[in-house]
């Protein structure tokens, strides 16, 4: 009995072994012919017995080896011997031994939700359904990218790992040979001399140039094939498939291949746009993009114009067959958001995409954002509370109104010249004496301004000194600062005194710390918080300038700048400084300003390429804390030193914001 057992055991811990190799082979990133390397690995194990090879070719979901492999298991969940099953890497829909269970699909949100295996309420590895790969369709020039740009903005922001597969990219690359940017491999089925021969003009999209067509589907599914491994393996919660997609025989093939995986969910999103001058404007911008930099710009539109009809050919939208048929989950976009249909949407992050696309608008407009004017408590250097603003807060708040009121006639200004500018242009191109209504074209509406507060006196305040015949004053407590529970009202060093491990475990994990007590919140608290009010900007079309706060601030810019999590927790947001943010349809174009005391004005501030309003500094690592200590006593000693023998005297006011200001050097909110 003893020598079967060992016997039986011996072969228990080969098969786990060689279960183990499979796994790790099919977990590795994509590649041409790695399903005939893991064919050939199943066979020269006993694992053969246990799971049906297929030859190459063979079976209705089997390629070409030059076609894109099959390579993510079709269990949610990376099996071996030991819980009962090997991945099935094929895609045949073969039985697996002892297949695993279904994982059940719900949200996960983090900051707000958490389990065994997702403490911190990030959808893991292990629950594939909950995840999400939106396949964007439609023609060149019907806003995809500003579409996903947006939406994996937005994605990221609520903390949902967001990527975007690009084709255009992969193609380019594999055109022009390797780049820096090391997020888009080469194509592993396309050889060197092939990409030299190739060039990507209009007739390489040529719907009858076969070898380009062949080519292009190529280039696709292994971006695909990148997408899916990085949302499976990798950690992914959202992959984003940026290309055309515009006949249905790529679609089929794009969600038969999403279906090789267990329960992950496909949501297919087509761009229409019927507004020719939207058109145009979108045309004009695909100039400066890769495919078109340094080009005449005359040879180049003609090009891209060129390039869309041979799309047009062979373009069909979703349609009836999908829909019913396939039962396909998608959304159709009109005119950028002004119509929007949508069928068989499931899924927690499918119905936020969906939610978040029916507040999209290209209204030219400004967003104004800004902390309060100076409390009492920023003087004292306590966190939190409701207290009043200083003299110098109010005189702040006066000087915001006034500056706010300057540039919204300022903003008018240039819309009414760029109206004159354009109608001018229309009217050059009529016949002589020919009649139209362009002609009696009346000027746009000016457009109405709202300010928004939060509920705390010292926000309240700094909105006390807009005109309410002009702005539209409103107070939110959604833009209530981050409540600090039980340490409101407290300094940070009574909270590291009081409550040192509490002190310790926020400075460790910033982000995802929750203050201890009643109401006691954390970053991801708030910014789920303000998710409305980021829906709510994105709805209007109208100005806002938002007085919130430390928190509140850096939190509604990360999100208009696409900030990664890690700097949101470090941007710099000082008081007296005032951003604006103006929404293009190639990015948001950001610009600041700050409160000069001694013209009671507001000077603009150069933001540099690739700078994000002022981050922090690091501290150097090599520096410890007391010599951080030190140093900062030495300073406050030489400047305090200067002012006693310069015999300047200060009242007990600005005595404590001398104090303030040296202790800020390593405190923060």
């Amino acid at each position: 009995m003893q020598a079967g057992e060992s016997s039986c055991k011996s072969r228990d811990i080969h098969r786990e072994e060689e279960a183990d190799q499979v796994t790790e082979l099919a977990r590795s990133p994509p590649s041409l012919g790695k399903a005939d390397e893991i064919r050939s690995l199943l066979r020269k194990t006993s694992l053969s017995r246990h799971i049906k090879v297929p030859s190459a070719g063979a079976g209705a979901g089997m390629r070409a080896a030059s076609d894109t492999p099959w390579e993510t298991p079709s269990s949610s969940r990376p099996s071996s011997p030991r819980n009962g099953g090997v991945p099935n890497p094929f895609g045949t829909g073969e039985q697996q031994v002892q297949p695993q269970r279904t994982q059940a699909t719900t949200l996960d949100i983090p900051g707000l939700t958490k389990s065994k295996v997702s403490p911190y309420g990030h959808i893991s590895d292990r629950d594939v359904g909950s995840k999400l790969v939106i396949v964007m369709v439609g023609l060149p020039a019907r806003g995809k990218s500003y579409i996903v740009k947006k939406l994996a903005r937005y994605m990221n922001w609520l903390q949902h790992d967001t990527r975007i597969f690009n084709v255009g990219n992969r193609r380019r690359i594999n055109r022009d040979g390797p780049t820096d940017d090391k997020d888009v491999p080469p194509s592993p089925g396309i050889k060197p001399q092939e990409k030299k021969k190739t060039e990507h003009d209009a007739q390489f999209f040529d719907p009858q140039n076969a070898s380009a067509r062949a080519l292009r589907e190529q280039l696709a599914m292994d971006t695909l094939e990148e997408l899916i491994h990085w949302v499976v393996y990798e950690g992914g919660t959202v992959g984003i498939l940026d290309a055309t997609n515009s006949t249905r025989e790529r679609r089929q093939i794009i969600l038969d291949r999403i279906h090789q995986v267990s329960d992950l969910k496909a949501l297919f999103i087509e761009s229409i746009c019927t507004d020719r001058n939207v058109l145009e404007a979108n045309m004009k911008l695909k100039l400066s993009g890769p495919d078109y930099k340094d080009r005449d710009p005359v040879a180049a539109l003609d090009d891209f114009r060129k390039r869309v009809i041979m799309y047009e050919r062979a373009y069909e939208t979703i349609g009836d067959y999908e829909e019913e048929v396939l039962n396909l989950q998608y959304c159709k976009m009109i005119n950028v958001g002004k119509k929007l249909v949508a069928h068989n949407i499931q899924g927690f992050l499918a119905s936020q995409a969906i939610a978040y696309l029916m507040n999209f608008n290209l209204a030219a407009r400004q967003i104004w954002i800004t902390r309060h004017g100076e409390s009492e408590d920023n003087v004292a250097g306590k966190i939190g509370g409701n207290a009043k603003l200083t003299a110098r807060g109010h005189k702040y708040a006066t000087a915001l109104a006034k500056f706010i009121d300057h540039m919204r006639l300022k903003f008018r200004e240039q819309q009414l010249e760029d109206w004159a500018k354009d109608k001018e242009k229309r009217i050059s191109g009529l016949q002589p004496g020919v009649e139209s209504p362009i002609r009696d074209e009346a000027p746009p509406k000016e457009l109405a301004y709202s300010v928004w507060t939060s509920y705390l006196n010292r926000s309240i305040q700094t909105g006390e000194h807009f005109d309410d015949s002009i702005f539209a004053i409103k107070s939110i407590r959604l833009l209530d600062e981050i409540n600090a529970g039980q340490c409101e009202g407290m300094t940070y060093d009574a909270i590291k005194e009081q409550y040192p491990h509490e002190f310790e475990a926020r400075r460790r994990d910033k982000l995802h710390y929750r203050y201890p007590g009643p109401g006691g919140e954390s970053y991801l608290d708030v910014i789920h918080r303000l998710n409305n009010v980021i829906v709510e900007i994105e709805r209007m079309r109208d100005h806002v300038c938002l007085i919130g706060h430390r928190v509140i601030v850096r939190i509604l810019l990360a999100y208009f700048l696409n900030l990664e999590q890690s700097k949101i927790i470090d941007l710099e947001v000082p008081l007296e400084t005032l951003y604006v943010l103006e929404p293009k349809p190639y990015a948001v174009v950001s610009r600041k300003f700050v409160y000069n005391n001694q013209t009671d004005w507001f000077d603009e501030v150069e933001i540099k390429p690739g700078e994000v309003f002022n981050p922090r500094a690091p501290t150097p690592a090599k520096t410890s804390a007391s010599e951080q200590h030190t140093s900062q006593q030495h300073v406050q000693l030489v400047v305090f030193s200067s002012l006693f023998f310069a015999r300047i005297s200060f009242d007990n006011l600005t005595l404590s914001r001398l104090a303030l200001f040296f202790d800020r050097t390593t405190r923060d909110h």
